[in-house]
């Protein structure tokens, strides 16, 4: 099967088809440091659509959950 697989970061798109696109490292970068940012993943295998929503996975947040035991 050929991949298929489309990947965003905002509108700028970096994989199409499954094949990395080149881009605006810096443009990328500018992006990344937003308070929101969103990553769009086209399977492209229907009209099928989901969400996921993440955190901010600091240093600080990542070291008190690898601390917590139960």
């Amino acid at each position: 099967m050929e991949p298929r697989i489309d990947l965003y970061l905002d509108d700028l798109c970096l994989v199409r088809g499954g094949i990395p696109l080149p881009f605006d490292n810096d443009e990328a970068i500018a992006m990344m440091k937003r308070d929101e940012v969103r990553f769009r993943l086209c399977l492209n295998l229907g009209e099928e659509q989901a969400t996921a929503w993440g955190c901010d996975l600091t240093e600080e947040y990542i070291a008190l959950n690898r601390d917590y035991t139960t």
